[in-house]
């Protein structure tokens, strides 16, 4: 019963973290219609941010890592994605991935293309033990800041006049815009939450690694396009459910695998989100998306 407790926690944790990275990319996808490949890059600078400020203080550190992720992202929107409002999703899907390419050359002519260790977090990967059961702190950590933002972003889109103006937009943009709703504070209200849970990434990213790379964003908008695929496109709910969902089958297959089968593990997870899709190609959590953007 402790290691099925233990691998519950740690899968609970991991699929938090993957909520936060579908999280990220649904918000801008629901609003925008923008499958936003920067926001791995995102990440990445957010983290160089914290290696580059690494003598400040823990707290004032994390928390210039998180405003960094949000500066970043308005700059985004303001400079680039909003020239391009009313494009197709083709053009802006492209202009996300080439935006995300500039960013990462731009962390290795600053930086370089090595890794780099840090010792941010360091304390936090020692285990915790309580009533015999063994936690790594940083799982702890991952999972409560992971429900805190979650549970925060419900209230937020639910009861916050920008809130319920962003799910709108989410449900009918071009209605939403009809209807009153100030199209430019919505697109920057959407990006920053979306850079705040970039810089939130990057911060338990680098907590858990101990290192970071120009590249490290890769695997996070893989996964977030991932869970947003399986939660249901559009969906904000459905993109953290298939966060969580993701996160639990990680560590699910890699406790029931055998050692022979475990270098397959992510072949196997993939053949089922596979047969998921097949069987609810719609996602998890549905929700109408409009057409046309404008």
């Amino acid at each position: 019963m402790t290691t099925v407790i233990q691998d519950l926690v740690a899968g609970l944790s991991l699929g938090g973290l993957y909520a936060l990275f579908a999280l990220g990319i649904a918000l801008i996808f629901g609003v925008a219609g923008i499958m936003n490949f920067a926001q791995g890059a995102m990440i990445a600078v957010s983290a160089y941010v914290l290696f580059g400020l690494a003598d400040l203080p823990w707290p004032l550190l994390a928390l210039a890592t998180v405003v960094s992720g949000i500066v970043l992202a308005v700059l985004l929107e303001a400079v680039v994605f909003r020239r391009a409002r009313g494009a197709d999703q083709t053009t802006l899907l492209i202009m996300s991935f080439g935006v995300g390419v500039i960013l990462q050359a731009a962390l290795v002519l600053i930086a370089g293309s090595e890794p780099h260790s840090v010792t941010f977090g360091a304390s936090l990967n020692k285990e915790l033990v309580i009533s015999g059961l063994s936690i790594p702190r940083i799982d702890l950590l991952t999972l409560v800041t992971a429900v805190v933002l979650m549970v925060a972003l419900g209230t937020f889109l639910r009861r916050t006049t920008m809130g319920i103006q962003l799910r709108a937009a989410a449900e009918d943009f071009r209605m939403a815009r009809h209807l009153g709703v100030r199209v430019n504070r919505v697109m920057l209200a959407t990006f920053a939450l979306s850079g705040l849970l970039a810089g939130v990434s990057a911060v338990l990213i680098t907590a858990r690694s101990g290192t970071l790379s120009p590249t490290m964003g890769f695997e996070p908008v893989l996964v977030a396009f991932v869970a947003t695929v399986i939660g249901g496109l559009g969906s904000i709910y459905g993109a953290a459910a298939g966060g969580m969902v993701l996160g639990l089958l990680t560590i699910l297959l890699q406790v029931v695998l055998p050692a022979g089968l475990q270098p397959y593990r992510d072949a196997i997870l993939f053949s089922i989100v596979i047969f998921v899709l097949l069987v609810r190609p719609e996602g998890i959590i549905p929700t109408a998306r409009a057409g046309t953007r404008v």
